[in-house]
């Protein structure tokens, strides 16, 4: 079997076979398919696309590219959540413990950002002394205690996955809905969980900005996961608004540790992450969706959600102090109070350039290799649907890195439209799968 054989095929239209989907993905992980010839194929199918039996077998074989965890140990009970993406998206920490609290587990196993802000991860490296790495047994002891463990993606897990979306990254392939789902379902079904749930945003800060694609991609990703023997839920979310107040990462620790504390939470932020934890529960526990919300409501509400948030972070080395005792949103050198430069409600949000002007603080990355400011982040005092009056403060930036606020300012300025009407409300949720 030759790669370039395999090339002219797709190229011509013709869909591949199991063995010629297994050859590809295997050579791309030990590297004896060079890289030009992993670029034609992958443009061949995203110009040709591919078929359902293609996309299936591409994530399973992407998947066994390397390590898969084994979660038998936990049964049923083994959750995992997925997001698409999204700018002061911080519904992991929030909802791990929510769930945990219900006797789910989560051994999670999350990327480092590239982009607007940082990844999971990078939230909760802010931490100081959380520990991102742990050797396998500790990471699945810690699971096992605190129904909770979440630590940095190893290589082993999907290296075929990182490779060939490195390669997509620089040859204008991203955009493909078989791809796409294949790259993401690979990763979930490597990590082994039994129950999975996918957040996928909808929006101006999106990963995919076309919302007639949105549903698709959720639906193609739900069946994948069936396909392969798992329990799989897709949640359509709004990301034509920053989720929360916070963008950054310690900043957006900070406001998930409120809102586990029962403290003044934003109501957007809370409702989503209810609805996901929902969706979890009613997988893993095999109750009614009415049975599920009430449970994650529960835990939220007596403050045993909380309490497994501070084990898990203790566990993991993080000190807690602060996230307890809610002494606000870091400790940033530099702030800066944007000011508003006409009345008017807001009508409208750029979110992705919401997300860039955070990047510019430090917040996120433009380049793997960037070093992110675990402090720096944007404070949103104002956002869609709240009317605003000329020289009032609209957001806080601070950063410890950036001294220079004014690029990020006309960023964030640029990317909110002011109207004399507020807008109509729109919905958080758009459909469940």
């Amino acid at each position: 079997m030759r790669i370039c054989d395999i090339i002219e095929k797709k190229r011509d239209g013709m869909a591949l076979s199991d063995k010629e989907i297994a050859f590809f993905t295997s050579g791309v992980a030990d590297g004896s398919i060079p890289d030009y010839q992993s670029a034609a194929l992958l443009m061949a199918m995203y110009l040709r696309g591919m078929n359902d039996n293609e996309t299936v077998m591409l994530t399973q074989a992407m998947a066994h590219s390397g390590e898969m965890l084994d979660m038998s140990r936990f049964g049923s009970m083994s959750v995992d959540k997925h997001s698409t993406g999204g700018v002061g998206d911080k519904t992991t920490p929030v909802i791990a413990p929510i769930v945990a609290a219900t006797g789910c587990i989560m051994p999670k196993m999350s990327g480092r950002g590239l982009g607007h802000t940082g990844g999971t991860v990078d939230k909760l490296a802010s931490i100081d002394g959380y520990r991102v790495s742990l050797e396998p047994e500790e990471f699945m002891s810690v699971a096992e205690k605190q129904g909770i463990c979440v630590i940095a993606a190893g290589r082993e897990l999907a290296p075929a996955d990182k490779k060939l979306y490195a390669l997509r990254d620089v040859t204008a392939t991203v955009g493909s809905i078989p791809l796409i789902v294949s790259s993401i379902m690979s990763k979930k079904l490597a990590g082994g969980a039994k129950n999975i749930v996918l957040d996928v945003k909808n929006g101006s800060g999106a990963f995919i900005r076309d919302k007639d694609k949105v549903p698709l991609l959720a639906e193609k990703m739900v069946d994948i996961g069936k396909a392969s023997g798992r329990n799989v839920s897709a949640v359509i979310t709004d990301m034509d608004r920053p989720l929360g107040k916070c963008i950054g990462n310690s900043i957006e620790i900070c406001e998930a540790a409120e809102l586990l504390r029962g403290g003044e939470a934003d109501s957007s932020l809370k409702e989503i992450c209810l609805t996901l934890a929902s969706r979890i529960i009613s997988l893993a526990h095999s109750v009614s969706s009415e049975k599920a919300r009430a449970m994650a409501e529960e835990a939220l509400a007596s403050g045993r959600a909380y309490e497994r948030f501070i084990g898990w972070i203790n566990a993991q080395g993080g000190n807690t102090a602060l996230l307890e005792k809610g002494s606000g949103y870091g400790s940033a050198k530099y702030t800066y109070r944007v000011a508003a430069r006409r009345s008017g409600y807001i009508t409208d949000t750029d979110t992705a350039g919401i997300g860039i002007a955070a990047m510019l603080l430090g917040a996120g990355r433009a380049k793997a290799a960037d070093d992110i400011d675990p402090t720096a982040g944007i404070i949103l005092e104002r956002t869609r649907g709240d009317y605003v009056a000329k020289g009032e403060t609209v957001a806080v930036m601070q950063s410890s890195s950036v001294t220079d606020f004014s690029l990020a300012c006309e960023k964030l300025l640029n990317s909110l439209t002011f109207g004399a009407e507020k807008p109509a409300e729109e919905p958080l949720v758009y459909g469940v799968i």
